[in-house]
C-alpha cells in the first residue's frame, strides 16, 4: 500500500456508478450514469469529479476498492464467451439434466434455464476417478490433444474443465489443461476441483462453465480498467469486492471471476451490518433499491446471513431451482427487478406489472428525456417525492412532463386513471413486490420480519422504505448517512479475505484428525497466500467450518471449528458444536444420530484500519424547514403541500413529523403520515411508525 491514507470505493451498477471517497477526515459521494458499452468510462469520470470535489489527485489515493455487476449482466443477458466444457465421459448431459427437480411441480409448460454451454461443445473424455480419489481409468490424452481442432473450428474463446469426483483427486484436470496450455497458452481455462472443490457434480460443473463464461470479459475490464488507472497516475493497490464480503486481489479476481457475481450488493450488506453494529441492533432487514435492483438481506448479531450456494438468471424471480446453481461462499440475499428504472406496464388482464426489465442508463427512464419507457423513477417523480431540479445532486435534472407522458400512455389510459393514480399504483405494486420478496426470504430462512429494524439505503430505497415496513409490520427504519451510494461506502468497510472450501466426507464416529489437521492447513495455507498478496504483512483472523449433518439427510449446516491444531476428543467436541447450531436452527437434536461431516472451510481475513469508523455527515447548522412541495396523498387521493427539508441542515435530535420530505444530493427520504423522524447521534435518519387503530398494509 501506499503512504496516502485516502481511499476510494467504486460500485458499477445497472444504471448508476456509485463512487465514495475517504480523505482527510472527510467522506465525499457522488452518482454518475453507468456506461454499459464501456464500463470504466463512468468510473474514470466519476474519479475526476469526485476527486476535483476533494482537491485531490489520483496519485494521493492509496488503495481502491472495486465491485461491478459486469458478470451477473453477463450471465443473465447471455453476453458471455463462447464455452466448451471437457467432462468425464457420459456425464456431458449433467449441466442439463441437473438434479431432475421440478421447481413448479404442476406446471406442464415449466421451462428450466438453458446450460451455458450447448451440447456440441460438452466434449467427454475417458477417464474416471473413484469417490476416494484413486484413479480407476487413466486420462486418455490423446483424445484430449485431438480436440484441439474442433476448438479452433468453432472459436472457442473459453474452456470449463470438470471431470467425476475432481474435488477427491484433481489430477486429471490438471493434467487435461496442461496438455490444452501447451498448445494455446492464450486460451482462458478454469478446472471445477480449483472454482468449486465440492462434491455434487452439476453444482460444481455449473459454477466452473459460468466462471470460465465469463472470465474473458471481466479479464479485459479488469485490464483495462488498470491499465488506465496507472496511465492516470495511480500507483496503489485496486481489490475487487467478493460475493462473500471480502475483498481481493485484480489477479485473484481475474482468475475466478465468478466470485464477483454478487460483489455490489455484497458491500450493500457490509454497509449496513456496520451501520446495525453502530446503532446496537441485532436483529436487521436490509434493503437495498438501486436504479435496476432491490436486494433484500436478513442480519443477526451485526453478520449477514451468508450461504454456500445461491442462483443467477432465474426464470422465475422467487422460485428456487428456476436459475443456474452457482457454488461459491456468498452473502445470502433475495435480488428482484425492483429499481428505480423498473419499467412499469399493464399486462392482458389489466393488471400494472413492473419489472423485472430495467430501462438501465441507457436510455433511462422516460423522465430522463432520452425516450425511455415508464419506470419507477418515473412514478416517484409524478408523486412529487422527487424533486426534478436537484435528482443526483442536480446534475441530471428530470423532464417532469415526459415522466406524465409516458405513464400516461402505459399505465394510465389503458385503465382509466389520471397520472397520479397510475403513479401511486406504480408505487404500491414495486412496494408490494418487495415486501413479499422480504416475506418468502424471512420464511426460507425461518425467521421473522416484525421484531426487525429496516435499514434503508441504495438510491431509491429511501423514498419506498416507511410503506414497505407498513406492509411487513416493522416499526423502525434507519437512512444511514450516504445512503445513496451506501455499496460503495459498504466496500471501505470490507475486508481483505479468502474463503477455501473443500469436501472430504467423514463419519464423526471415525474421524480421521490427523488428515483432516492437514488438509485444513494446506487450506489455510492457500487462503492466507491470496490475502497476503492483497495486504502484505497484515494481522490476520482464521476461521474455520464443517458442513455436517445427521447420516441420511439431504442438506448439511455449518458449524464452526476450534481454533488451531485439532486434536484430544475432537468428535465430542465438534458434535456439542454441532448439536447446539442444530438446536438453534430446528429446536430439536437427536442425540443417538450418527453425523457425518460432507465439506471443510477456510476463511482468513486481514485487520487493516479501513475497517474504522467512517467520516459522519458535516456538522448541521441547524437550519430547518427549506420550503413546501405538493406530494401525492394516498389516503386523499389528492396533493398536499408538504415540508421539504436538507439533510445536511438536520441537526442531531431534530425531529420531523411525516407527511415530509428530507432531500440529499444522492437520495431522498420520504417521511410518511404515521411516521415521525429523528436524526440520531451516528448521523442517521431513524424514522418511528407510530400505530393507530386499524393499521394494515
Amino acid at each position: 500500500m501506499t503512504g496516502s491514507t485516502a481511499r476510494l470505493g467504486v460500485d458499477i451498477g445497472g444504471t448508476f456508478t456509485d463512487l465514495a471517497l475517504a480523505a482527510g477526515g472527510r467522506l465525499h459521494t457522488l452518482k454518475v450514469l453507468t456506461t454499459p458499452d464501456f464500463p470504466e468510462r463512468a468510473v474514470l469520470d466519476g474519479l475526476t469529479a469526485i476527486l476535483a470535489a476533494a482537491g485531490l489527485g489520483l496519485g494521493e489515493v492509496g488503495s481502491i476498492i472495486h465491485g461491478t455487476t459486469l458478470a451477473t449482466n453477463a450471465l443473465i443477458e447471455r453476453k458471455g464467451a463462447t464455452t466448451a466444457l471437457l467432462t468425464t465421459a457420459g456425464f456431458r448431459d449433467s449441466v442439463e439434466i441437473g438434479t431432475e427437480s421440478r421447481f413448479e411441480q404442476y406446471d406442464i409448460f415449466l421451462d428450466k434455464p438453458a446450460p451455458l454451454v450447448p451440447r456440441r461443445l460438452r466434449l467427454p473424455v475417458e477417464e474416471r476417478i473413484g469417490a476416494a480419489g484413486q484413479v480407476l481409468l487413466s486420462l486418455d490424452r490423446a483424445a484430449v490433444e485431438a480436440l484441439l481442432p474442433l476448438l479452433e473450428a468453432e472459436r472457442v474463446e473459453s474452456v470449463a474443465i470438470g471431470f467425476l469426483h475432481s474435488f477427491a483427486n484433481p489430477a486429471h484436470e490438471i493434467a487435461a489443461r496442461d496438455i490444452l496450455a501447451r498448445q494455446r497458452p492464450d486460451l482462458p481455462i478454469t478446472l471445477s476441483s480449483e472454482v468449486s472443490p465440492e462434491m455434487r457434480e452439476y453444482e460444481r460443473f455449473s459454477t466452473a462453465c459460468a466462471n470460465a463464461y465469463v472470465q474473458p470479459r471481466i479479464a479485459s475490464y479488469l485490464g483495462r480498467l488498470e491499465r488506465a488507472l496507472a496511465e492516470r497516475g495511480f500507483s496503489g493497490p485496486l481489490y475487487l469486492m467478493l460475493s462473500g464480503g471480502g475483498i481481493t486481489t485484480v489477479e485473484t479476481a481475474a482468475r475466478f471471476p465468478i466470485r464477483l457475481v454478487e460483489s455490489g450488493p455484497a458491500g450493500g450488506a457490509i454497509f449496513a451490518a456496520r451501520v446495525a453494529a453502530g446503532a446496537g441492533l441485532d436483529q436487521v432487514l436490509s434493503l437495498d433499491m438501486g436504479g435496476t435492483t432491490a436486494k433484500i438481506c436478513l442480519i443477526d448479531d451485526g453478520r449477514p446471513q451468508t450461504s454456500r450456494s445461491f442462483e443467477v438468471a432465474r426464470l422465475h424471480r422467487f422460485l428456487k431451482g428456476s436459475g443456474l446453481p452457482i457454488r461459491i461462499p456468498v452473502i445470502e440475499m433475495v435480488e428482484i427487478g425492483a429499481g428505480g428504472g423498473s419499467i412499469a406496464r399493464v399486462d392482458t388482464m389489466s393488471r400494472i406489472t413492473v419489472g423485472p426489465e430495467s430501462a438501465g442508463s441507457v436510455p433511462g427512464p422516460a423522465s430522463y428525456g432520452k425516450g425511455g419507457e415508464a419506470t419507477v423513477t418515473d412514478a416517484d417523480l409524478v408523486l412529487g417525492r422527487i424533486d426534478a431540479a436537484a435528482f443526483s445532486g442536480g446534475r441530471l435534472p428530470l423532464d417532469t412532463e415526459a415522466a406524465v407522458a409516458a405513464l400516461t400512455s402505459a399505465v394510465a389510459t389503458p385503465l382509466g386513471l389520471s397520472p397520479a393514480q397510475a403513479a401511486f399504483g406504480v408505487a404500491e405494486i414495486v412496494d408490494e413486490n418487495m415486501a413479499n420478496a422480504a416475506r418468502v426470504h424471512a420464511i426460507e430462512s425461518g425467521k421473522t420480519l416484525g421484531a426487525r429494524t429496516l435499514i434503508a439505503f441504495g438510491g431509491a430505497a429511501p423514498l419506498h422504505a416507511a410503506r414497505i415496513a407498513v406492509k411487513l409490520d416493522i416499526d423502525r427504519v434507519i437512512v444511514p448517512p450516504h445512503a445513496g451510494v451506501g455499496s460503495a461506502v459498504g466496500f471501505l468497510q470490507a475486508p481483505v479475505a479468502y474463503e477455501v472450501v473443500r469436501s472430504r466426507y467423514q463419519r464423526l464416529a471415525t474421524l480421521d484428525v490427523a488428515g483432516v489437521d492437514r488438509m485444513l492447513a494446506e487450506m489455510a495455507a492457500e487462503a492466507h497466500a491470496i490475502v497476503e498478496r492483497g495486504a502484505p504483512g497484515s494481522a490476520r483472523s482464521e476461521t474455520r467450518l464443517a458442513y455436517m449433518r445427521y447420516v441420511g439427510q439431504g442438506h448439511e449446516i455449518a458449524v464452526t471449528l476450534p481454533g488451531g491444531r485439532l486434536g484430544g476428543d475432537l468428535a465430542q467436541a465438534i458434535r456439542a458444536a454441532f448439536e447446539r447450531t442444530y438446536l438453534a436452527l430446528y429446536r430439536r437434536a437427536m442425540p443417538r444420530m450418527e453425523i457425518e461431516i460432507l465439506s471443510w472451510a477456510a476463511t482468513v481475513s486481514a485487520a487493516l484500519d479501513w475497517t474504522a469508523p467512517l467520516p459522519l455527515l458535516a456538522a448541521a447548522d441547524g437550519g430547518g424547514e427549506e420550503r413546501r412541495r405538493a406530494v401525492f396523498d394516498s389516503d386523499g387521493g389528492t396533493f398536499a403541500d408538504i415540508a421539504v427539508y436538507r439533510r445536511e441542515r438536520l441537526p442531531e435530535g431534530a425531529t420531523i413529523a411525516g407527511p415530509a420530505v428530507i432531500g440529499e444530493d444522492e437520495t431522498s427520504t420520504l417521511v410518511a403520515a404515521g411516521f415521525a423522524a429523528t436524526i440520531d447521534g451516528a448521523g442517521n435518519i431513524l424514522l418511528t411508525r407510530h400505530r393507530s387503530t386499524g393499521d394494515s398494509a
